[in-house]
């Protein structure tokens, strides 16, 4: 379950949820034509959504103001579209992971087990429940991310380029959780380089590759200012997954809003592993990593090994070194120097919490 980034993206953020809020309007109204049932599902869809710090809209569209871009229309409802992408992907990705709970709260498949447990299924049928309707949720605002971009007022070139960064971001972040996924149930660690790939793949392109080129494509900028953006956002992404990473295990449940054991308990393949599993005292931590009853106490032995093997130090040296190669790319002559200025304090902010 990931954390979101330290960011501040103020601009537009009303606009944005004018947009949400209009799109789940007539979802409802469409559902209850339906079944009663059905306009609880989006009822609970939306929910999910509320209160959301709406990291990449707010990327997106500080890319599209700093580069000339003046519809705020626009450019909330390319936003929107994101996300709802991003919607979908914790939705599908709580699913896979088992999750019923996020940020402290039921999840909607959590929403839909829950009410099932209150019907009188059984524990084993109300969590297929629960995992169904989470499922469905997710398709539904995949969907809805497709149709959202469509309503985007811009010529019909720029629309289908903003479809194909839209595509290439689900495309990438599916993969991702695939590789994801192998890796929980391969035996061992996977080398470095491999669970980087997955964290871009699954994360960066979604969060912060895509948004960023989207706005500069929406702005009518230069190829060359989307292209370079685009790897800003992948290294920026990500030396964040990175750091998110640290957090899962070494971070403070009240600062994260994240548990600093469930990592641990699943045995996740993050750099921190792969790095720990080459050196001394692997064979020790192997025992505890991937234990569901890991104890506090075995959790806190288990953070001292990482510490001893390098592990917490080389994840933190590769965020740098990922934040620093990020900001090479803001070189480019191309990137107004105001809009650089912006991303270097979003770049700090994702990569500096919890120090």
């Amino acid at each position: 379950m990931e954390t979101e980034p330290l960011l501040d993206p103020a601009i537009g953020h009303e606009q944005v949820e004018s947009v949400l809020q209009a799109y789940f309007g007539q979802a409802k109204l469409r559902a209850a034509k339906v079944s009663p049932s059905y306009l609880s599902l989006w009822e609970t869809l939306e929910a999910s959504t509320a209160g959301g710090k709406r990291v990449r809209p707010g990327i997106l569209m500080t890319a599209y103001q700093h580069l000339g871009g003046t519809s705020l229309e626009a450019a909330a409802r390319a936003g929107a579209a994101f996300e709802l992408l991003h919607t979908a992907l914790i939705i599908h990705d709580d699913v896979i992971d088992l999750d019923f709970v996020r940020r402290g709260h039921d999840n909607v498949s959590g929403v839909y087990r829950a009410r099932a447990e209150e019907a009188g299924q059984t524990p084993e049928a109300a969590r297929h429940r629960g995992m169904s309707a989470g499922i469905i949720a997710g398709d539904l605002v995949l969907s809805g991310a497709f149709r959202m971009l469509d309503t985007v007022d811009t010529d019909p070139a720029t629309r289908l380029r903003l479809a194909e960064i839209l595509d290439e971001a689900v495309f990438a972040s599916a993969a991702g959780e695939l590789i994801d996924v192998d890796f929980s149930v391969s035996p061992g660690a996977p080398p470095v380089a491999e669970i980087l790939d997955m964290e871009r793949l699954k994360t960066a392109v979604y969060s912060f590759e895509a948004p960023l080129r989207a706005g500069a494509v929406l702005a009518g900028a230069d190829d060359d200012v989307a292209a370079a953006l685009g790897r800003f956002g992948r290294d920026t992404g990500i030396a964040y997954q990175l750091v998110d990473d640290l957090l899962g295990v070494f971070g403070q449940e009240s600062a994260t809003g994240k548990s600093n054991l469930s990592d641990l308990r699943e045995g996740k393949r993050t750099v921190l592993i792969s790095h720990a599993a080459q050196g001394p005292h692997w064979d020790e931590l192997s025992h505890l990593i991937g234990c569901p009853e890991l104890t506090p106490a075995e959790a806190d032995r288990a953070r001292e090994l990482l510490v001893l093997s390098g592990a917490r130090d080389f994840a933190r040296t590769l965020a740098d070194e990922h934040a620093a190669r990020a900001r090479t790319h803001l070189d480019c002559p191309a990137v107004p120097p105001a809009l650089r200025q912006v991303l270097e304090h979003i770049l700090d902010g994702a990569v500096n919490r919890g120090r």
